[in-house]
């Protein structure tokens, strides 16, 4: 698990990675030590567990990932089967080729890849 995210924070613009539980429990973290992981993690949380009910209501398909921007950075929360994979980055990241990455990880961490 720790290697996956190793390799993924390689990627260029990524700043670190991190899993954590549906509970916001931290299961592993490769994460920018100016972040909190406890905080980190129950933010992830918080906002898939509310983005999740209410694509529910809308009927829509099950939640697959979140970005966040902001003035210093992004967020990326996805779906890993065990938990949630969180993505720190760089405010001018590639998007494309996070994302992409991102669905490497998940597919190594589900055990697909």
């Amino acid at each position: 698990m720790y290697q996956i995210l190793e390799d993924l924070n390689r990627t260029t613009g990524i700043t670190g990675s991190m899993i954590v539980g549906n509970d916001g429990i931290v299961i592993a973290s490769d994460l920018d030590t100016s972040l909190e992981e406890e905080a980190v993690g129950a933010l992830a949380a918080s906002i898939t567990t509310n983005i999740q009910r209410s694509l529910d209501r809308l009927q829509q398909m099950p939640l697959s990932q979140v970005t966040i921007e902001a003035a210093t950075g992004k967020l990326f929360f996805s779906e890993a089967g065990i938990g949630i994979l969180v993505v720190t980055a760089e405010r001018d990241v590639n998007i494309g080729l996070i994302r992409l990455e991102i669905k490497n990880a998940v597919a190594k961490i589900k055990g697909n890849g």
